[in-house]
């Protein structure tokens, strides 16, 4: 069984495993059992109220209207998406912020051994930043999830104002990932009939202008799909999601992750993994929470996503009993942590350090269950490369 099957899941002791490979093609011997996923299984709360796996630990880096640790910068409410980028030899990771008015972005710079430097915003002004995406060029994608949204280019070393891009398209923005190869920036829409979107810049690294394009395909699950120019990205007076006859829908487009040849992103509505094949040209499955069977579905309200070097695939959750949950190369699906106590709030921003050694994320409501008490993590263990 490959890719270009729909594939069915199995559950055992609260990990599931595909009936095929997601990746290379090859079959599973046998159904996921407790403890076969890479890290085994999560222990007892922690300090902060994380289950982990053996061997990782958490530290909180970030509260909502507290200063950052080491800094006087006083972090934002509501983050949500998020994206680090090498800084020298440290790093800083990005994290938007879900409120309107002045939701915005914010950056915390890490020395080389994981040492807060410094914290700063890097967008104003703007409203219900969600989610977004990393470009290739060190750059950060933060999108508006408003109705006729824009998405603004960021800077995360700071010192350059951020810039309004709208010929990536006006719409309910979520999630946005860079192909490479390919030139192109994949875009997701958080409507329940939103679309799929591909924005071909005229020039690779500048995306003053280019051709902004939707995904079209019949209401098939799995199969060959094409792309067509949308007219008015301006989407006034018709939204670009009603501009092109036989765009495919799908219910409330969320995390949008680039790798290898595949674009995997998100739908809430329908609690699903899809995976785009961008050489193929057509679109797949990876994950259907109505297909499993023989127990509880592991992984419920799907939203932002990554990926690490092993090729692993870690989506958070909005809802559910509020984990990360990890998707592997040979397609078990398990909970990689669970954060206690929270009931009320919702996984966000998950990304690694430019090593593969950190995993950060936040709960975007935290403990109180409101805007204000959000708080960002950082995660250390033994991440397989």
């Amino acid at each position: 069984m490959d890719r270009r099957t729909v594939l069915r899941a199995t559950v055992a002791g609260g990990a599931a495993a595909f009936a095929g490979s997601l990746w290379s093609g090859a079959a599973l011997a046998a159904p996921a059992q407790p403890g076969t996923g890479p890290y085994g299984p999560l222990g007892t709360a922690d300090g902060n109220g994380i289950q982990l796996p053996a061997g990782f630990t958490s530290r909180v880096i970030a509260r909502s209207r507290q200063a950052v640790p080491g800094t006087s910068y006083t972090w934002h409410n509501a983050p949500d998406g998020g994206a680090c980028f090498a800084a020298g030899t440290g790093w800083i990771y990005v994290s938007n912020s879900e409120v309107t008015p002045s939701g915005g972005a914010s950056a915390v710079r890490f020395a080389a051994d994981g040492t807060i430097v410094s914290a700063y915003r890097i967008l104003s002004g703007t409203n219900q930043n969600c989610a977004g995406g990393a470009t290739p060029w060190g750059t950060w994608l933060s999108c508006e999830e408003t109705s006729r949204g824009f998405v603004y280019e960021t800077y995360p070393q700071g010192g350059t104002a951020a810039v309004q891009r709208p010929a990536l398209g006006r719409f309910k923005h979520e999630a946005a990932a860079a192909d490479p190869v390919r030139q192109v920036i994949y875009l997701t829409e958080d409507e329940t009939d939103g679309c799929f979107y591909r924005f071909r810049p005229t020039v690779w690294g500048d995306l003053s202008a280019g051709t902004l394009e939707v995904l079209v395909a019949g209401t098939a699950t799995s199969g060959p799909v094409s792309w067509a120019r949308v007219p008015d990205p301006d989407g006034a007076p018709t939204a670009t999601r009603n501009q092109v006859s036989g765009a495919k829908r799908f219910t409330g487009g969320e995390g949008c992750w680039y790798a290898d040849g595949t674009c995997w992103f998100t739908t809430k509505g329908d609690n699903r993994v899809w995976a785009y094949d961008v050489v193929g040209q057509r679109i797949d499955l990876a994950y259907d929470d109505s297909l499993v069977t023989g127990g509880t579905a592991p992984l419920t309200g799907v939203d932002n996503i990554t990926g690490s070097r092993s090729g692993d695939l870690y989506v958070a959750e909005d809802g559910g009993n509020l984990e990360i949950n990890l998707i592997t190369p040979t397609g078990v699906v398990t909970p990689f942590l669970r954060v206690t106590g929270q009931s009320s709030s919702e996984i966000t921003g998950p990304a690694f350090s430019p090593d593969g050694s950190r995993l950060y994320f936040s709960s975007q409501r935290g403990t109180a269950g409101v805007s204000a008490g959000g708080i960002t993590y950082e995660v250390r263990g033994p991440f397989r490369s």
